[in-house]
């Protein structure tokens, strides 16, 4: 079994995955290391994924009121549309085999259920409700030049800090 030295602590690769679940950190790091300018394509894909936002009005607050509301199906189709797109994505990559651009292989990790998801969800959700943004759109949203959402913006980092600050004594 191979060990990672992180620091002076010794850590198995099994307890590196379950403090990384815990953490909601990534599980499916890259040992690939390029040049920071290899990371613009992402960049580039962000920039057209936010003028999909855009123009598909996902990062509009009416759209988004109009769907806590119940009282159009348009969010609920995007939503939708994007978990089929997501579930057949995976289908696919596991079937197939899929690697990355790099070769290395992509794999899927089970996560356990804890009582923290229902509580960061129902703040989330408060959270979408009363701003009309979920974080994904956020850059979207400044990027059409509507610069209260900055306030937004900031209030993600805060909450993301506050999170961070008392995660040990959260329930997991």
């Amino acid at each position: 079994m191979a060990q990672t030295n992180f620091n002076t602590t010794t850590i198995s690769p099994e307890t590196d995955y379950e403090v990384r679940s815990l953490d909601t950190m990534c599980v499916n790091e890259s040992d690939v290391s390029l040049p920071w300018y290899h990371n613009l394509k992402y960049a580039a894909v962000g920039v057209l994924f936010g003028i999909t936002f855009v123009k598909a009005e996902i990062i509009s607050w009416f759209r988004i009121q109009e769907m806590f509301r119940l009282q159009s199906f348009h969010m609920y189709g995007v939503i939708g549309t994007a978990v089929a797109v997501g579930a057949l994505s995976v289908f696919l990559i596991k079937k197939f085999k899929v690697r990355t651009i790099h070769g290395e292989a992509i794999t899927f990790q089970d996560k356990k259920f804890n009582k923290g998801q229902i509580f960061g969800g129902l703040l989330f959700g408060f959270g979408w409700a009363l701003t009309g943004a979920c974080p994904g759109p956020l850059f979207a949203t400044l990027g059409t030049g509507a610069l209260a959402i900055s306030v937004t913006i900031l209030s993600a980092i805060a909450g993301t800090w506050v999170y961070g600050y008392f995660r040990d004594r959260l329930p997991h």
